[in-house]
């Protein structure tokens, strides 16, 4: 006589009816290594040192062996579904890279400028849109994506197509497990869907029902506690109403689920039999995430010290720093501008009206160099003196050369 145990997946849900099936299936779902499902395995226990209940008793009084106890129904146990993860990871690759197109210039630092409204940007990297109302447009070569503010959206990559509803609906094809498997995965925020993958398929109601065709055989669980499972132990059906049937290793057995059943070893006979269990329900998938937006700009903005291009005081473009620009203008060369403004920076040292002066100055100087190098065509300039420092020119009323040293640039605001 055997019931059958086991043992489960904990990075898989664990549905209802594990709570049933013993210490050993909850041991298994509480370690963190437990087996893949795909290695859910079915181990037969004896019951031997159990004490016989009063029903065995009088079954054994009357056929001299205790009748058989129904298989347990096997839980439904879903995967682990990695959900947008993949599709997210590079949808903000994608957007990253649109703005680094500028490249990596000694003695330069390019950062995102982030604006408002509509805007636009193209380059060899790929096709960016922000609308008005924050949808996100990107076609690049990590995949194509539509993604609004509310999570909702759709990502086509290598890794496979993820669409999100706006109810909450999550659609997977390709890349849906943990494990980096494929699957076809559908799961509404109720908690059910659909799942086809190497473990089979699951369809789950989200109010008890589900179905399980996969590694255990076929499993079939009712909300109302009817359930029917064909695999490693026969046939086990099971009725709400405490009946039920299997065919396996000791023959046929029914039970009325009055109290009395037959056994096929024993034709003819009537053989007490306690009413069956009802069958747990099934659970639910997992909740999953949207997506989500990372902070998108609409430009960059390239900041060049003043040790860079200029001697100190001075407006003239050092000769030396011509390798500087001539990079600069190239990977400007690179990307479509809406528009262009040239910004010049200066510490406090000296008169608000001279910092004014020399920061238009250095400001022209660089459209001036952009524009022989057949680049920053409409930039303009712009000199805003000593008026926002990146850093304090003094710290407790102490000269802080480093912080004056950060407030001489100038800056390149390319709205894309």
């Amino acid at each position: 006589m055997s019931k059958a145990m086991f043992s489960l997946s904990a990075g898989c849900l664990l549905l209802a009816a594990c709570t049933g099936q013993g210490d050993e299936a909850r041991s298994a779902a509480s370690s963190a290594q437990a087996p893949a499902v795909a290695e859910v395995a079915q181990a037969s226990t004896a019951v031997a040192a159990e004490l016989p209940s009063e029903v065995q008793r009088q079954a054994m009084a009357l056929i001299g062996e205790p009748v058989p106890d129904f298989p347990l129904i096997p839980v439904i146990v879903v995967p682990d579904i990695v959900g947008v993860q993949p599709a997210q990871r590079e949808f903000e690759a994608a957007m990253s890279s649109a703005f680094q197109q500028v490249g990596q210039v000694p003695g330069v630092t390019v950062t995102p400028a982030r604006c408002e409204g509509e805007q636009f940007l193209a380059n060899s990297g790929g096709i960016t849109r922000v609308h008005s109302d924050g949808q996100i447009y990107r076609n690049s070569r990590n995949g194509v994506f539509r993604i609004n503010p509310d999570g909702s959206g759709y990502a086509n990559t290598t890794a496979g197509v993820v669409r999100v509803s706006e109810s909450g609906e999550i659609y997977i094809s390709g890349q849906a497990e943990a494990d980096g498997s494929s699957a076809t995965v559908r799961i509404k925020p109720d908690g059910s869907g659909y799942y086809s993958g190497r473990h089979g398929t699951i369809r789950l109601d989200g109010q008890g029902d589900g179905y399980w065709s996969g590694v255990q055989g076929t499993i079939r669980i009712n909300k109302d506690g009817s359930g029917y499972w064909s695999g490693a132990e026969g046939t086990v059906r099971i009725a709400a109403d405490g009946s039920g049937y299997w065919s396996g290793e000791y023959g046929s057995l029914r039970n009325d689920g009055d109290g009395y059943g037959s056994w096929s070893k024993y034709p003819g006979k009537r053989i007490p039999m306690a009413p069956l269990p009802r069958v747990p329900p099934a659970g639910r998938f997992p909740a999953q995430e949207g997506f989500s937006l990372p902070g998108i700009p609409c430009g960059f903005i390239v900041t060049l010290q003043d040790a860079v291009l200029f001697d100190f005081d001075k407006s003239d473009i050092r000769a030396d720093a011509s390798s500087i620009l001539d990079a600069l203008a190239k990977a400007l060369a690179g990307v479509t501008v809406q528009t262009m403004e040239v910004r010049g920076h200066t510490d406090s040292k000296g008169s608000d009206a001279y910092n004014q002066v020399l920061s238009e100055r250095r400001a022209q100087a660089v459209v001036n160099a952009l524009h022989a190098r057949d680049s920053g065509q409409g930039a303009s300039a712009r000199g805003l003196g000593e008026r926002e420092p990146v850093a304090p020119n003094e710290i407790n009323g102490q000269d802080n050369p480093s912080g004056r040293q950060l407030n001489r640039r100038v800056e390149i605001f390319v709205r894309t």
